[in-house]
């Protein structure tokens, strides 16, 4: 039976508690943004999405950047890394997560087969003596880099799976939870040992839940992070699969942790945490990597902020829209803008390569503050200056906002 409806709840306002569980209405600290800042932010995300492209900054630097503002990347590494607060698995896609969240992914790892890709399942099922002999040198031998094994790279121009058989072992052995990382070279290559020697032997000794118990967990922490969704929002953030997490979302309905509620113009069921702030307005001004949580589910963002989004670094240049790493710009409560930004390191300055409003905006307002945005983030990206194209109907006045010619 369908649960009823507890409350209906306007388009503003479901925005506006989507916006706040994903931690964007509060203010930015005024002073250091520390390690305590960092691990209040990876708490209650619980899923900070990691991805190679680097033109601007690695993914999972960005949406500490985005809701805290300046901090230093050693810190967030340190959370990774010497202090063992998070550990890196396939959640949402590669992800940082907290390690409380390893004991409810490891029905995960011991149904490797059914999840993980056809390379990783054939290389254990096909050559199972190379990869013990893979593992037995991460145990004898230490942390273990793919680079580290001597084997031939397949011959497939273009692809960005292009791994050779050590690192498809490397790979098996970490999805399955065998190894996992011990952090990643300057490179972002990653950095394999065995589990038992990274994660907190707290972790370890947790006992491993039932999978329907771990799956009901992992649809309450989303269920937190994301403030008011749809069965499909649930289920994306660590990508379930529909006939358990629907069971999950049932369960958590019934014990009174979710609440079926209608939002306008949504035209789908949805639920909402029972803690879930309900502010007033929202003041965020932010930056979004393609790969933050709070844009990562494309028809999610369409329909809470009407915004049509698409990452189009796959796109050929000529055929691209908006260009090819694409962030949008939060102003309150809104996606007001876009801006195509690179990283020049070797010219020391952020370029703005095309910059666009969306319709209704005032845009000497949106230019005003995306100009200080940018600012504020080439100097966090430790660059002289802001250089913007004419590229995009807002770049001219993002260009007078600050006198940038």
């Amino acid at each position: 039976m369908t649960a009823p409806v507890a409350d209906r709840l306007p388009a503003g306002l479901a925005r506006r508690i989507a916006l706040a569980a994903q931690g964007f209405a509060e203010p930015r600290p005024s002073g250091v943004v520390d390690g305590r800042h960092l691990r209040r932010m990876t708490s209650r995300l619980a899923v900070v999405q990691i991805d190679s492209v680097n033109v601007l900054s690695r993914s999972h630097y960005l949406p500490a950047f985005s809701r805290l503002g300046p901090y230093r990347r050693r810190a967030l590494d340190d959370l990774a890394g010497r202090r063992g607060e998070l550990f890196e698995y396939w959640a949402h896609e590669a992800s940082f997560l907290p390690v409380r969240l390893h004991p409810h992914l490891r029905w995960r790892m011991a149904a490797a087969e059914e999840h993980a890709w056809g390379s990783m399942v054939r290389i254990q099922r096909e050559r199972p003596g190379y990869v013990a002999e893979v593992l037995d040198r991460v145990r004898e031998g230490g942390p273990l880099k793919a680079s580290d094994l001597a084997e031939p790279r397949p011959d497939r121009p273009g692809s960005m799976w292009n791994w050779h058989a050590g690192k498809v072992a490397l790979e098996w052995l970490f999805y399955s939870g065998v190894l996992t990382t011990r952090g990643r070279t300057a490179g972002f290559e990653r950095v394999y040992d065995l589990t038992e020697r990274v994660l907190p032997a707290a972790v370890l000794q947790t006992p491993t839940p039932e999978p329907t118990d771990a799956v009901r967990e992992l649809v309450r922490t989303a269920s937190r992070a994301l403030g008011v969704a749809t069965e499909r929002d649930l289920r994306d953030y660590f990508r379930l699969r529909p006939a358990p997490a629907r069971a999950a979302i049932a369960e958590l309905v019934e014990a009174g942790e979710l609440l079926p509620v209608e939002v306008a113009g949504w035209g789908a069921p949805a639920w909402l945490h029972p803690e879930a702030r309900r502010p007033r307005w929202v003041r965020a001004r932010a930056l979004l990597s393609p790969f933050d949580s709070l844009v990562w589910e494309r028809p999610r963002v369409e329909r809470i902020f009407g915004f049509r989004y698409r990452l189009e670094i796959y796109t050929p240049a000529a055929k691209r829209v908006h260009g090819y790493y694409v962030l949008p710009f939060l102003l309150g409560d809104r996606l007001v803008a876009r801006v195509d930004l690179k990283a020049d390191r070797q010219a020391g300055v952020l370029r703005v390569q095309s910059a666009s409003a969306e319709e209704g905006v005032d845009r000497t307002e949106v230019a005003a503050a995306l100009a200080a945005e940018l600012e504020l983030m080439a100097g966090w990206l430790e660059l002289d200056a802001v250089v913007v194209t004419e590229r995009g109907d807002l770049a001219a006045d993002l260009s007078a906002a600050r006198g940038w010619r």
